[in-house]
């Protein structure tokens, strides 16, 4: 009995350490899964202090008022309390993930994200009908340069980049 209290008393023990202070920054509702048609499974408030336990692409996973969900990740900050806080520092995988800001007249770190993740890109399939759709959306070199011309737009004439390992000399020339 006291190995299974001291084993449920260290996984706990593991768990909370890996949970990091956050404050929310606005109000949202707290959802099942890291997907914005996911259901709501509580809210969060602005101002409302919540646990940061996870994060996966753009969303943060968290525990507020009572619940734990998926929130978007620009929808937290970082830290216990004011602006200053820099609670993730120490949190492996979620450090860096929310912007902070400890002076407001310079930004400390930026979050960003962008479309796919490596999980979205080995679970991708090929689909035609999607394909042949996105080939519906090209025009002609004629029909580009007759909105350019209908729309006022001219022409102009840039250096192309050179090679990569070539010199910029070499480059200069389209």
């Amino acid at each position: 009995m006291k190995r299974v209290c001291g084993i449920l008393a260290l996984s706990l023990a593991s768990s909370l350490a890996l949970a990091a202070p956050g404050v929310a920054l606005k109000d949202e509702n707290i959802l099942s899964k890291p997907a914005a048609t996911s259901a709501a499974v509580g809210k969060m408030s602005k101002g409302m202090p919540v646990d940061i336990v996870a994060k996966q692409g753009g969303w943060l996973q968290v525990k507020a008022g009572g619940k734990q969900g998926w929130v978007r990740l620009l929808s937290v900050r970082a830290g216990s309390g004011g602006a200053g806080g820099n609670g993730l520092a120490g949190v492996a995988g979620v450090a860096g993930a929310v912007t902070q800001k400890s002076d407001p007249s310079r930004v400390v770190a930026v979050a960003g994200v962008r479309g796919l993740n490596e999980e979205d890109l080995k679970g991708a399939k090929f689909n035609a009908e999607e394909l042949a759709k996105l080939e519906g959306y090209a025009v002609s070199a004629s029909q580009a340069k007759a909105f350019a011309d209908k729309s006022g737009l001219k022409a102009a004439k840039i250096k192309a980049l050179p090679k990569p390992g070539a010199t910029a000399a070499e480059g200069d020339s389209l």
